[in-house]
This record gives C-alpha cells, structure tokens and sequence, in this order.
C-alpha cells in the first residue's frame, strides 16, 4: 500500500511491461484493496509497511538524484488534480523552449497513452507509465523510464504525475521541485484541503486564469490559503491557453537551469 492511501503500492515489484509502443510501459501491478482495516493486520504493523514503503521510496530517489546530478538534468515533477492542464501546459511549455534545450517526459496515468501521444507531437521524447491501480508514481518506476529513455545531459525532464492531489506528496521521485498547478475551476480552497501536496510544493501555478471572468473564484484568498500552508511557496497565475502569464514561468525555468550549472541556447 502507499503511505497515505492504501492503495497497495507496498508489494515486491514484479513489473508486468505492455509496450504498445517503444516509450509506454505500462506497469500493471494488480492492486489488492490493502486499506487500514485489512485483515489480520495490527495498526502498528500497518505504520511499519508504510514506513517501509517510503524508506525503499526514498533510496530509489536517491538514485535518481544522484542520476540527475552526474549528467546534469533539471528534473520537475508535476503534481495536481485530474484536469488542472497539466498536459495543455507541458505541450505549450515545450513549444517555446525546445529549441533552446533538450526536453524529455515521463507521463503517469492508471489508463491509456493519449498525453504521451500527445507531448510526442510536438517532437519530444515521451514514455508513458499506466500505473493500473495505483494513484501515483513512484521512485523505482521513474527509474525504469529513465532506462529507457535515456535523456540527454544538459537537459530539462518534466514528470507528470497521476491526477491526485494526495498521494504524490509522500513520494520523492528524486526530482529537484515539485510544482503543483491548481486551475481555477477548482475551488480557492484547495491549498487548505490538501495542505500536504501544497507545502512539499516549491512552485504553485495557477492555471487557466482566462476562465476568472466567468467564475466565482477568488484568487487573492487563493494565494493566501497556499501562503498559509507553505509561507516560502512562488506562485505564478497564468493561461496555458491564452499564454498569458507564460513569460513569468519560462522566466522560473530557465533561472532553475542556471541555478544547476545547465547550459541552454
């Protein structure tokens, strides 16, 4: 199971890989329903799996950290609910930056390869992870697709992570920042509700402020309730679909890349 939610993430990882296509991996791994009141095991016992769990988490992401440095790669992940524009946005960011430095991208989602294709189109390489069950990816699975994907030194890797504003928190993947992108269909209160994806957050965007004319959503309160739980958190509004804002993000990327010694056009 996972250290949040139980979803059975705590199993020995024996990987079953689909590869429709060379860059999907799909990693079915036949969740059993393993929540806290699972039979047979004692409160304290379920404490230690989860404990477990994040330890063998958290050596995976030291790998992968330590991947990252040696070849210097800027890797991002991205974290939000389903629907927030993850996708709309890692597409657009792609389109103004690629040709300025080497971009990769590993996609999380339980089902299909649609946003794998779909950041493929714009010329990038792109490995989905169908995560089955699961509600989030984890360090050892990030592992596997950086084996297969193989990306360039010098380089910038976003992960986008499975919709869920929960699990991913716990999960280091061995990346330098989490960014957590909330639009503004869902509600100011989202930082208050899921206080822990906000505050292991570095970067908050806010997504799709073209739709604030036609919403009751207020953005100040917004700000302040993410403030709340993360005083150090940035917080950038923007529109993915309008562009809008856009500038102030490639701005955050591009000092990231020279804070890691990474070399762009």
């Amino acid at each position: 199971m996972c250290g949040i939610c139980g979803c059975g993430e705590g199993h020995p990882h024996s990987h079953d890989h689909d590869h429709e296509h060379p860059h999907d991996h799909s990693h079915e791994h036949g969740h059993a329903a393993a929540h806290t009141h699972a039979p047979g095991l004692s409160p304290k016992r379920m404490v230690q799996i989860e404990q477990d769990i994040l330890a063998k988490n958290n050596r995976y992401a030291a790998e992968n950290r330590h991947y990252f440095g040696e070849r210097g790669i800027l890797a991002l992940n991205l974290v939000s609910s389903p629907g927030s524009g993850k996708t709309t946005l890692l597409t657009e960011t792609i389109a103004r930056l690629k040709e300025d430095i080497a971009i990769t991208v590993i996609e999380g989602d339980q089902q299909t390869a649609r946003d794998a294709e779909r950041i493929r189109a714009t010329g990038v390489p792109a490995l989905q992870i169908n995560t089955g069950k699961g509600c989030h990816l984890d360090a050892h699975r990030v592992g596997h697709a950086l084996e297969s994907l193989q990306p360039k030194h010098q380089s910038l890797l976003f992960i986008e992570n499975v919709g869920n504003l929960v699990c991913p928190s716990a999960f280091d993947l061995g990346e330098a920042h989490k960014v957590v992108i909330l639009s503004v269909t869902e509600g100011e209160d989202k930082p208050v509700k899921y206080p822990d994806m906000f505050h292991a957050a570095d970067l908050m965007i806010l997504n799709k402020t073209d739709l604030l004319p036609y919403l009751d959503f207020d953005s100040e309160q917004c700000i302040q309730y993410a403030k709340q739980v993360n005083p150090r958190i940035k917080i950038l509004p923007l529109s993915a679909k309008t562009g809008e804002g856009m500038d102030s993000w490639l701005r955050w990327l591009k000092a990231e890349l020279e804070l890691q010694g990474i070399v762009y056009a």
